[in-house]
């Protein structure tokens, strides 16, 4: 009963908090979306790791940590580092083009028809990415209730975690996102390595060992599995709107790029600290029916209540304040790219405030039903950092970097990247291969051949990216 105590107060705290700042803070739809393009340094790092760092590294990439052991998961967790390395060549780009959402780049180097698709994309794929959030909150929420004799149903813990997140984004959007990210980034990195001696030292006491097969380079894993595991999180990283939107909320490009270093940092340390964890849980735990649940579950069996309550609002924290990114990140899409571009370009702030809170309280409902459709948090967050990385990301790169790439190309590679992932999806992905090694390619090799035989067009250049203002 003490950690659902724990966490109860700590989720009324953030909601509060959220709400004031949002008082304080959001007059107008520009503040939701880049809160004024006014978040401070340190928030902001704090914010790009908190939204990057959210439920599926703490479920679904523990659980291949878990089942691999420490090398597996240094080799899948490699992908975050890497991609941040190559941010921070995008991060002034972002900034520099003063483009808000990835159909705003699209638009400019692809034209309209790019903008709609991807934008469609981009909402279908972080909708899938926000419910694997509500899943782990929920898991947390039934686990914790389970352990004090309170029968909690999936359904419902579901609806009370999807609550709270609609009412963190509807009140503050990226304000309220952004000041609560930093401060559960510095509770999870916080909770984490205080955790990490405890565990050693009960597992020494006990004369645990981590499983032989869990020693391995590649954990008995094939080089095609692994690379399964990790492309789909470097393809998302590289051309994450959440991460472009807050470069886009930097005062300028310098900021952007500074920021990005922080989070370089922060996502090192957070990787450490998780494998630190979760191999300890490996040698306390032979085996486990949810190992998604493992970081959890070592919490509640072995910390002391202080430490085990840290960890748990550290988890739920993060869980919480990654689905509130991109639940706005999704709903900005809806609202900046469909609504006010084809619906009403004359919609003024109070309208444009509307349909996007609307939007988020309709894509909550809809991350709740994804849910059902996918048994694991594991194979819902593949699938839509897949989605997301072989739609978006391949098209996103070649308009920031590429003068060759032509609309048709970018759009190409859109469609065939969305396309690619959602047939191998239905196929069941084939001979155990990842969706990402086959989509991911598709994307680049459509957008390079249909460039080389379409045209260009000197309206959607390069140059003309980069002198709108």
């Amino acid at each position: 009963m003490s950690y659902i105590i724990a966490i109860g107060a700590y989720l009324l705290l953030l909601i509060i908090y959220g709400l004031v700042l949002a008082h304080k803070k959001v007059k107008t739809a520009d503040d939701m979306v880049t809160g004024g393009h006014k978040i401070p340094f340190i928030i902001l790092v704090g914010s790009l790791l908190a939204t990057w760092c959210g439920g599926g590294g703490i479920t679904g990439s523990a659980s291949v940590v878990y089942t691999g052991g420490p090398w597996v998961g240094a080799i899948t967790f490699a992908a975050p580092p890497i991609g941040i390395i190559l941010l921070y060549f995008i991060a002034g780009k972002v900034r520099k083009s003063n483009k808000v959402t990835v159909p705003e780049i699209m638009e400019a180097r692809y034209g309209k028809t790019a903008s709609v698709i991807s934008a469609l994309c981009v909402m279908i794929a972080y909708v899938g990415v926000l419910s694997t959030q509500l899943k782990a909150a929920a898991n947390i929420l039934v686990m914790l209730c389970a352990s004090s004799g309170i029968a909690l149903t999936q359904g419902t813990a579901l609806v009370i975690c999807t609550a709270v997140i609609a009412i963190i984004t509807v009140g503050g959007g990226l304000v309220s996102v952004a000041y609560s990210d930093a401060l559960s980034a510095l509770i999870m990195i916080g909770g984490f390595f205080a955790a990490i001696p405890i565990l050693v030292s009960v597992a020494n006491a006990q004369g645990a060992v981590l499983p032989v097969e869990k020693t391995t380079l590649t954990g008995g894993m094939t080089p095609i599995q692994l690379l399964g595991y990790f492309l789909p999180s470097l393809a998302l990283m590289l051309g994450d709107q959440n991460m472009l939107q807050r470069f886009a909320s930097a005062k300028d490009s310098s900021e952007a790029k500074k920021s990005n270093i922080g989070m370089f940092i922060g996502e090192v340390l957070v990787i450490i600290s998780i494998i630190a964890v979760v191999t300890q849980a490996a040698r306390l735990y032979p085996s486990l029916d949810v190992p998604s649940n493992v970081i959890f579950q070592v919490a509640l069996d072995y910390l002391p209540l202080a430490f085990g309550a840290l960890i748990m609002c550290a988890c739920m924290a993060f869980i919480v304040t990654t689905a509130d990114s991109y639940l706005l990140s999704s709903a900005t899409n809806l609202t900046n790219d469909i609504y006010v571009k084809y619906i009403n370009k004359d919609a003024g702030d109070k309208q444009k405030m509307l349909v996007l809170r609307g939007t988020i309280l309709v894509f909550s409902v809809l991350a709740i039903a994804l849910t059902l459709y996918f048994p694991t948090v594991l194979q819902l967050q593949m699938t839509a950092y897949t989605m997301y990385g072989a739609a978006i990301t391949p098209a996103i790169l070649f308009a920031l970097f590429s003068k060759k790439v032509t609309p048709a190309g970018g759009l190409a590679g859109i469609v065939m990247g969305g396309v690619a992932t959602i047939g191998w999806t239905l196929m069941g992905t084939p001979y155990g291969i990842q969706c990402a090694i086959v989509a991911v390619p598709v994307s680049v090799v459509s957008i390079l051949i249909v460039s080389a035989v379409t045209k260009k067009d000197n309206a959607l250049s390069l140059e003309a990216l980069y002198r709108e203002k």
